[in-house]
């Protein structure tokens, strides 16, 4: 199964929050505008990313042949659903420049959470999901 997708929207994923970061050391106020539409972009990715396991790279685990990495998948997708919720949670919070302008603060303090979450799930499917799949 070709899972490189998968890995480039990690990788672009990445880049979002590496901007955040960039933009929030900068200054969060400052950058609002910036910031907002970041969070959608990145929303924009991780919904399709989503939408696409869901679609396919789980159903394909499940009905295939190899009974260990079916298993893997389903815990994967269950662990996704609460991280999922957590992230489109976030991204409705602060979606507009002026949401962010406003609380600074709570804004960062959200997105070191959240992202810190995210981050260490495509941290985990990067070091032992995917490997798992391409080794069939």
């Amino acid at each position: 199964m070709n899972i490189d997708k998968f890995k480039q929207q990690h990788i672009e994923i990445n880049g979002c929050v590496t901007a955040l970061r960039k933009f929030a050391k900068e200054g969060i106020s400052e950058n609002a505008a910036e910031i907002s539409d970041l969070i959608i972009s990145m929303s924009s990715i991780i919904k399709l990313h989503l939408s696409v396991e869901d679609k396919i790279l789980y159903p394909a685990l499940q009905s295939g042949s190899n009974s260990v990495l079916a298993k893997m998948g389903k815990k994967f997708q269950d662990e996704m659903g609460a991280i999922a919720l957590a992230y489109m949670d976030f991204a409705r919070q602060w979606n507009t420049s002026a949401k962010v302008f406003d609380d600074p603060e709570g804004f960062r303090s959200e997105a070191n959470k959240v992202l810190k979450i995210l981050h260490e799930r495509m941290q985990k499917e990067n070091t032992d999901f995917y490997p798992a799949i391409e080794a069939l």
